[in-house]
């Protein structure tokens, strides 16, 4: 397990190009020893601050790291339909062009619900 531990006849262009189980893709980034508090460094690996992963470990004791992105709730509609998307940049290039017509305030429509989340 990790970069300094090669397979039985193993290679560095065998890392490169499949991972434990077959797949195409990882490229090996150097090897990394946890702090005292059993943390581990990324930055070589390109993790920035406040980035986010889903974190799995196989039986032998790879870590698979996968990029997240947090979505809040209301807004997940937008990404589960495919129909309110492609509304949604319509409007949104419509809004940059200029090609918007002001219908008012529509405050008087909200719920009290509504106006405390502002």
């Amino acid at each position: 397990m990790g970069c300094a531990h090669l397979p039985m006849g193993g290679t560095v262009p065998d890392m490169v190009t499949r991972d434990s189980v077959g797949n195409v893709g990882f490229t090996p980034v150097g090897e990394m020893t946890a702090d005292e508090r059993s943390r581990i460094a990324f930055g070589k690996a390109g993790v920035r601050r406040d980035d986010r992963y889903a974190v799995a470990v196989s039986a032998d004791g790879e870590i698979l790291l996968t990029p997240l992105v947090s979505v809040p709730k209301r807004e997940l509609l937008v990404w589960e339909d495919e129909l309110v998307r492609a509304s949604l940049g319509r409007g949104l290039a419509q809004s940059a062009a200029n090609e918007t017509i002001d219908l008012g305030d529509f405050t008087q429509y909200a719920d009290a619900d509504d106006r405390e989340s502002e």
